[in-house]
């Protein structure tokens, strides 16, 4: 299941996480991230329990992008124990985004 975050909820959703979490930073006028955000919900049942999967507007949140200095989406940024674990910028096609998710858990 994908989740929702803000500015507000980023610190208690993604950065105090006791699981690995991935936060897909998009914006609605981005087309890749259009093209990503399917391909984001169709992972997310596969990753259950071991990973959140979390969804970070950039229009109307841009704090968290501009402090993990987020210059082009989509990206998506993967954090373990609070910290920046690796970083995803640009469309994947589901089978190269799982690869790389993968890694992480």
């Amino acid at each position: 299941m994908v989740q929702e975050t803000t500015e507000a909820n980023f610190r208690e959703d993604v950065l105090n996480s006791d699981v690995p979490v991935i936060v897909d930073f998009w914006a609605s006028w981005c087309g890749p991230c259009m093209m990503m955000a399917p391909v984001f919900e169709s992972l997310s049942p596969e990753f259950e329990g071991k990973m959140k999967f979390i969804k970070l507007n950039v229009e109307s949140n841009p704090g968290p992008a501009n402090d993990f200095a987020v210059t082009g989406i989509p990206c998506l940024i993967v954090f373990k124990n609070g910290e920046e674990a690796g970083r995803i910028v640009g469309f994947r096609p589901a089978d190269a985004l799982k690869a790389e998710i993968e890694k992480f858990i």
